[in-house]
């Protein structure tokens, strides 16, 4: 599960799916998604939902148009697992990594449990029973009618001259600010680097490998456990140092000379052909 609702609506969530008959777990992902944040979770659900084992059902909830015109859905994926939750394209980026199969609208005559109350809760009245079916064994076909699910992109770093220039997605609980751009290029880069953020210099930073090595209240660069670039403070809120978030532009130069083929999207294996696979 991964929601921008909080832990109390969660919990509602998992009151349903417990009413279902299966033996496998439900994983709360996160519920502290920033509010209505699609970019942000689309990037954490695709970022770890890796981790689960094939056949998994994944159900998210950052709905900001609930109870409007938005499609509520579930995707079969070729590795077996389902995607269940609003067609506003926090889905698309996991369901393409997964290898996106065959999607429908779901049909609330056939999957809402009955004594809904009010419109503003389709986590708990729609999709939290769509995946208890599924998990229970239920088929795609069986929840609604085909439907094409709409593309969303996570933004893509590009490397142009001597840096890189990308964004942040997601800001965790301690205030470390989590960066599309791959560690591993970070790691080859030549020379002393300089962090602009947000339009404003922050001047050279360390490259450190844990918190700890940044040295108490230092401001500084790492690699993420995502394998995306990171910065932090040690023993300190990067976030609010720097009164960055979700959205934040960065761009990252070096002073060293590295050979380059001229400005382009980054590639390689923590590259964002990773965050948008099937480009």
């Amino acid at each position: 599960m991964t929601t921008d609702i909080g832990w109390a609506y969660a919990a509602q969530m998992k009151a349903v799916l417990a009413g279902f008959p299966t033996a496998r777990p439900v994983i709360d992902l996160t519920h502290d998604i920033a509010p209505q944040s699609v970019r942000e979770a689309a990037f954490l659900l695709r970022a770890m939902a890796e981790r689960f084992p094939p056949g998994a059902v994944h159900v998210c909830v950052v709905d900001p148009g609930v109870g409007g015109r938005r499609a509520p859905v579930a995707v079969e994926c070729a590795n077996g697992s389902y995607l269940v939750g609003p067609d506003n394209g926090v889905l698309y980026p996991l369901a393409v990594r997964l290898g996106l199969r065959r999607a429908v609208r779901l049909d609330r005559a056939r999957v809402e449990l009955p004594h809904r109350v009010g419109a503003t809760f389709d986590g708990r009245d729609l999709f939290a029973p769509a995946a208890g079916r599924l998990a229970g064994g239920a088929t795609l076909r069986s929840l609604g009618e085909a439907w094409t699910l709409r593309r969303f992109e996570l933004p893509v770093p590009l490397a142009l001259g001597n840096g890189w220039t990308g964004e942040i997605l997601h800001k965790d609980r301690f205030g470390n600010l989590i960066t599309n751009l791959p560690s591993e290029e970070l790691r080859r880069a030549p020379g002393t680097l300089r962090v602009t953020l947000g339009g404003k210099r922050l001047g050279p930073l360390p490259f450190a490998r844990t918190y700890e090595s940044l040295g108490k209240g230092v401001l500084g660069l790492l690699p993420s456990s995502f394998g995306w670039i990171e910065l932090s403070v040690g023993h300190g809120n990067a976030g609010a140092r720097t009164r960055a978030g979700v959205g934040t532009p960065i761009r990252i130069g070096w002073t060293g000379r590295r050979g380059s083929d001229g400005p382009g999207p980054f590639r390689g294996k923590c590259g964002c052909r990773d965050l948008n696979p099937g480009r």
